[in-house]
């Protein structure tokens, strides 16, 4: 589990960069080309499928680590979570997950399959600012980063040590580095929505 979410953090940081490509220019055409690009990649369903099964992989232990940590309450850990502190973040992890999970299919829907079903859209960077400018497309993904950024808050922390990373000297490193990675990977998803959705309401 720990080893697949550094990979979906890994992707998440490749995708935000993709991304960030809408705010080239106000025609979207530096976005669109980085679409085209991808779409027309024949590597790409392999990409798609793999990344797929890692996040199956990965939801799947982290219900496995759920489910046997109930069963052992009586146990306790070696190492308490957050280096003994109880955090909202970990004591949510389930949640947030499931949530963010909620929000990839809605997001995969909206943005990939809805698109390959429906009716061809001349620009995707068109297609995300109408979908994120409405009250309702950007407060669904908002929730979704929310999530994310909560989840990654212990996620990464908890990875490394997962991994036998851990060390006194080393654990305060480790818990800044969740909390950045929570913020900047938060703040950088939750801009397109906030910044749509202000122009939206300008327009």
């Amino acid at each position: 589990m720990a080893a697949s979410g550094i990979a979906l953090v890994g992707f998440l940081i490749a995708h935000l960069a993709g991304n960030l490509l809408i705010f080239s220019g106000k025609d979207g055409t530096a976005f669109d080309s980085y679409a085209k690009a991808l779409e027309s990649n024949p590597l790409l369903p392999v990409v798609e499928i793999g990344l797929g099964l890692l996040f199956v992989v990965h939801i799947a232990m982290a219900l496995s680590v759920s489910f046997r940590n109930r069963e052992a309450r009586s146990q306790g850990y070696a190492v308490r979570a957050s280096m003994g502190r109880r955090t909202l973040a970990s004591a949510s992890m389930l949640v947030t997950g499931l949530v963010v999970l909620v929000f990839l299919v809605v997001h995969l829907y909206d943005f990939r399959i809805g698109k390959m079903l429906g009716d061809p859209h001349p620009s995707l960077a068109a297609m995300v600012r109408e979908r994120l400018a409405t009250p309702l497309g950007a407060g669904i993904y908002l929730v979704g980063v929310g999530a994310l950024s909560l989840h990654l808050r212990h996620a990464v922390r908890s990875a490394f040590q997962s991994l036998g990373i851990s060390h006194p000297r080393l654990d305060p490193a480790l818990e800044k580095a969740g909390i950045v990675a929570a913020i900047v990977l938060g703040l950088g998803f939750a801009s397109f929505p906030f910044l749509f959705l202000i122009a939206g309401a300008g327009s």
